[in-house]
């Protein structure tokens, strides 16, 4: 039996993938499983003026595309359609799935995947439940580990005068990053970061980096 994202419409789909061989064997998977494929992009700059033209439920994102690569297509679409769910796709367990979760994707498999699991994993998405592959999972989670603070760095209070984006910004201030670096790293514009820092900056009762540095130990003590 089919499954629907209701009783009557069929949960439109993307496939972007440089291969065409691959394409066609996830399209028919797609749709032994009731997904229509509405379009399939071999380039990232497809995937995205495909993605913004038929805005479809879902999107299959080859990370490694030519002309731009699916994590920076990710991104383009995001800001189009910040609602758009699109499922990463990728062979490297590295920090790839991180950056893709980070850059706004709704989670992200191993192309070593059974491919009949693919319809499970949109169909999961779509329900709320993140598309993580196992093995990809295990990564993530070293990765997080490894980026626990070993110092005070990043240990916020419970009761905080800022807001959970303003510590990013100030954690990433903390470790003495420019403005423009902070922007790259939390996927922010500079005016976006310039912003945050200058609530920080009112909230700490601080004029400079400087200052809001040398109030980081005191305000994680506070609880």
């Amino acid at each position: 039996m089919d499954e629907t994202n209701d009783d009557t419409q069929p949960l439109r789909a993307i496939v972007a993938d440089d291969d065409a061989f691959a394409r066609r064997i996830i399209r028919s998977t797609l749709q032994d499983a009731g997904i229509v494929v509405v379009a399939e992009a071999g380039t990232g700059s497809q995937a995205v003026e495909l993605t913004l033209f038929y805005g479809p439920d879902v999107v299959l994102m080859d990370v490694v595309m030519p002309e731009l690569d699916g994590i920076s297509a990710t991104r383009r679409i995001l800001k189009g359609r910040p609602e758009q769910i699109i499922i990463l796709l990728t062979s490297a367990e590295d920090e790839v799935g991180l950056v893709g979760l980070q850059a706004g994707a709704f989670g992200f498999l191993n192309k070593d995947l059974n491919v009949e699991a693919l319809p499970r994993a949109i169909f999961g998405a779509m329900a709320g439940e993140a598309a993580i592959s196992r093995s990809l999972g295990t990564v993530l989670v070293q990765q997080l580990r490894r980026r626990v603070p070993s110092s005070s760095a990043g240990l916020r209070p419970v009761r905080s005068m800022l807001t959970s984006r303003e510590w990013e910004v100030f954690d990433l201030l903390c470790e003495r990053k420019t403005t423009d670096a902070i922007a790259d790293e939390l996927f922010l514009s500079p005016e976006t970061v310039r912003s945050h820092v200058k609530a920080i900056f009112r909230k700490l009762g601080v004029n400079s980096r400087e200052e809001a540095v040398a109030r980081a130990d005191g305000l994680r003590e506070l609880s």
